[in-house]
């Protein structure tokens, strides 16, 4: 790679760890789109969304390391990171549902 090439996916980086690094504000879901079977079947979809894109973002790291020329490094760094914020949204949205089974467990009766 030439200089221009690599401050060009520097700034192609930066770019998408602005985007990501900014919280963007998720709108609810209408209960007329809510999938049937309830809490158990949404968090089930969720869990597997995740791990597909995780699954990808892995694929993707793999294809560019093997030098695949149809794979760029920002779609990989951008998949990475979709991931990974996927990942912790999943493990925060867990820790708030253990905490509030601890609160009810505690509760007095």
């Amino acid at each position: 790679m030439n200089e221009m090439n690599v401050s060009n996916v520097l700034a192609q980086i930066r770019s998408l760890q602005s985007q990501v690094a900014t919280p963007t504000r998720v709108q609810a879901p209408d209960a007329a789109q809510a999938p049937q079977g309830g809490f158990a079947a949404v968090l089930k979809s969720a869990v597997g969304e995740v791990s597909q894109t995780q699954n990808t973002a892995v694929d993707m790291q793999t294809a560019f390391a093997k030098g695949d020329p149809s794979v760029e490094l920002s779609n990989v760094m951008l998949a990475g990171a979709k991931a990974q914020v996927q990942f912790k949204a999943m493990t925060e949205v867990r820790n708030r549902l253990v905490a509030a089974y601890q609160d009810i467990m505690n509760m007095p009766l």
